[in-house]
This record gives structure tokens, sequence and C-alpha cells, in this order.
């Protein structure tokens, strides 16, 4: 609620209302839109996680058993079928069995696992040694993300910081200007205790570790990217080519959110509260081009990678799996997790992987 705002947030929503920005008392109301409180799934401070909400109440079950530090190196074929997972535990290897073989490892690893399993672009398998169990071209492609760029911020002297508040309690969505797709951007300002690697923030005395920052989102972008094997080697992680803001679409709209948010900073609300902007710098912003080159050089995942294993109809040649998340040309195996999305959805990921996973459920059951 508002009223349990930090500083930050609420100048944040005071700068947007009176710049035009609609009041959005509900994000979870399907034709909202605008300025307000962030929806979140942590009751009494603690993340709701599909292992609280669904292993926790289930892990005393007979026909379940949950098994820790143990990492799948490839699926196990006999012929089409799928017959269980070649799986490393302690350093011993082994194959675990089943009837039906279910990937649910996200974006980045069920790819990663197909193609180790000899499950994707024949010729790129061929490459790396790996036997071909089923060409299909779309595994590791239509790689999907929410690309992120900060806009990072010194506070003045005894500014209140979040420390055991959620970093994140306000955000703004819009659509860009000329965009036929709606709430395709995100803005939200965030303080914080504690800093990431490489955070301009660290040049402050150590005792200080402390910031302000206004993140900005490209919540549908044009540009995909993919993921390919380094190596045969189940412990070699792959590459991953995002190629972020590669149509000027996407660099226009992420240009416009940062001038926006730049506009926004100058409210009166945010004079007693920020001592200085870090980056970017106004050199940065002082052209097209030069905003561009700091874009690509900034610019960060939300860790919401989907796409990769993406759902289709049997006449496309990318789509990896049917509308019942089986993978198409074998038997006995599918695939549960975000990677099955055609495109990445307009909002945090984490209740749509729960959503899908509901939904195969049933199919299984």
């Amino acid at each position: 609620p508002r009223e349990e705002f930090m500083p930050v947030n609420e100048a944040f929503h005071q700068a947007t209302v009176e710049a035009g920005s609609p009041e959005d008392p509900d994000m979870n109301n399907p034709d909202s839109t605008g300025t307000g409180p962030v929806p979140m799934n942590n009751p009494g401070g603690i993340r709701m996680s599909a292992s609280l909400a669904y292993l926790n109440p289930s892990r005393y079950r007979l026909n379940l058993t949950i098994k820790a530090n143990v990492q799948a190196r490839r699926v196990v074929f006999d012929g089409d079928q799928a017959v269980g997972v070649e799986v490393e535990s302690g350093g011993e290897t082994f194959t675990v069995e089943g009837s039906e073989i279910i990937l649910c490892a996200g974006g980045i690893a069920t790819p990663q696992l197909l193609l180790l399993s000899g499950v994707g672009p024949e010729a790129h398998l061929s490459a790396l040694g790996i036997p071909v169990v089923k060409d299909s071209p779309g595994v590791g492609q239509n790689l999907r993300d929410h690309p992120l760029i900060t806009v990072e911020l010194e506070p003045r002297d005894g500014v209140k910081l979040a420390t055991i508040e959620p970093r994140i309690q306000s955000g703004l969505r819009y659509t860009a200007e000329g965009s036929d797709t709606r709430n395709d951007m995100q803005l939200f300002p965030s303080s914080f205790t504690g800093l990431r690697a490489g955070d301009p923030l660290q040049g402050r005395s150590p005792d200080r570790p402390q910031g302000m920052r206004i993140t900005c989102i490209l919540k549908l972008a044009d540009s995909s990217g993919e993921l390919t094997l380094t190596s045969a080697d189940p412990n070699e992680p792959p590459h991953l080519d995002f190629r972020y803001f590669e149509t000027e679409w996407d660099r226009r709209r992420m240009r416009e959110a940062l001038h926006l948010s730049l506009k926004f900073l100058e409210h009166p609300s945010f004079g007693p509260l920020i001592e200085r902007r870090l980056t970017p710098t106004d050199e940065d912003v002082a052209s097209d081009d030069a905003l561009d080159t700091w874009l690509r050089q900034n610019v960060a995942t939300t860790q919401h990678t989907s796409g990769t294993c993406k759902m289709g109809p049997e006449s496309d040649p990318m789509a990896v799996v049917d509308q019942y998340c089986r993978v198409r040309g074998l038997q006995n195996l599918r695939v549960v997790d975000l990677s099955v999305c055609p495109n990445v959805v307009r909002a945090n990921t984490n209740a749509t992987a729960i959503v899908i996973a509901e939904r195969a459920a049933g199919w299984i059951s």
C-alpha cells in the first residue's frame, strides 16, 4: 500500500501522476495501466516459491521422491521414445527410468539438456559429435527476455532506504509512443543496501553501500537471441547470445524510457532525496548514438528467459512442442517451463511458469 512506500517510491509516484500517468491501484486487473503498487507474492516478507507452495506440502507422499544435488546430463532414448534420464550425483553416473520424462529446468537449462540429448539443430549437434536423435531446429532459438537498464542515483545523507522492506514497491507500466502493444514498457524505482558487482556506488565509503535507482524494462522486445552448446560436456555452460537492442524499435523504446526517467527525476519530490545522478552521465545521453552505445554496454537481464523450446503448430518448423507440451517427433517427452512460450509475457514470469505447470499437470494426471 502507498502508505508504506519508501521515500523514493513516494517521490516516483508523485512525479509520474503529476506528469499525467493514471493511478493504478491494482496491477492484476487485466485492463490496468499507469502507476501504482507492484503486486508481490511475499506474505510476511517470505517469497512464496513453487517449492514452498507445492513441494513442501507433498514431500511425504509415497509416490514422490525429491533428490537434491543430482545433475541431469541427458535424456536417454530407445528409438524415438524417451525412457529415462542419465544423471550424476556424488561422482556417480546412473540412469533414472520413467514412463514419461518431463523437463522443467527453465529457459536455459531445458534447451541445453535437449541439445545434449541429441534433440536440436542437426548441423549444430553433428559439429559437436552428439548423435542426432531428432533434428529439431527450434531448440535453443527464439531466446526471449526482458532487457533492462538502470539509472543509478546517489542518495543524500539521512534518506531512508530499504533494508527489510521490499526493494520494489511501486512502478509504472505504459505503452511506448507508436506501439500497438499495450504496456510494453515498465519503470520502477528502488532503494537498496548492498551492491552488485561493478555497481557505480562502489566508490563510496565501505560503510555506506547503499543507493537508489530507476529501472527501465522493455517488456516485449522485437529482438530475440539463441542458445548454443559450447561442448558436449554437460558441465560446460552453454553460449547465450541475447542480441539485446538489435532492432531500432527496441533501441528507440528504451531511449524513450531512459529520457522519461530523467524527466521524472526533475520533479521537486526527488530534490531532497538525490545527491547526484551517477549513470548515465550527461555525455551518455547527449545524442541517440551516444545513448545507444551506453545502452548496449549497460543492458542486463531480468532472468526471465523464455521461448527456447517454443510451442507451435506442426506447420511451424521452429516449434519444439505441441499444444500439450509434448516434444514433436518424440514419444514420452514433455517440456513444462517458460521455454515453451512463443514469446515472453509482459510481466514477471513467475506466475506464468506456475500456470504452465498447473495446466500440464492436468493433462498428465
